[in-house]
């Protein structure tokens, strides 16, 4: 048929380095999802009325 043929070791490194890309892609996009979190977040704070604000921080001093 002419296909590929994978040796063992051909398999077993493209599975460690599907791996290895699946990790590194995960741990590089924590930084990028903490980012675009806290620039929605600091979006929603400046879109709040003097009042929302208020309420917020003083919901916020009865907690802590």
């Amino acid at each position: 048929m002419g296909g590929l043929d994978l040796s063992p070791i051909g398999l077993l490194l493209l599975v460690v380095t599907g791996v290895v890309s699946f990790a590194l892609g995960r741990w590089w996009s924590r930084g990028w999802h903490a980012r675009r979190a806290a620039k929605k977040l600091t979006e929603a704070r400046a879109r709040e009325t003097r009042q929302q604000r208020r309420a917020r921080e003083r919901s916020q001093a009865k907690r802590h």
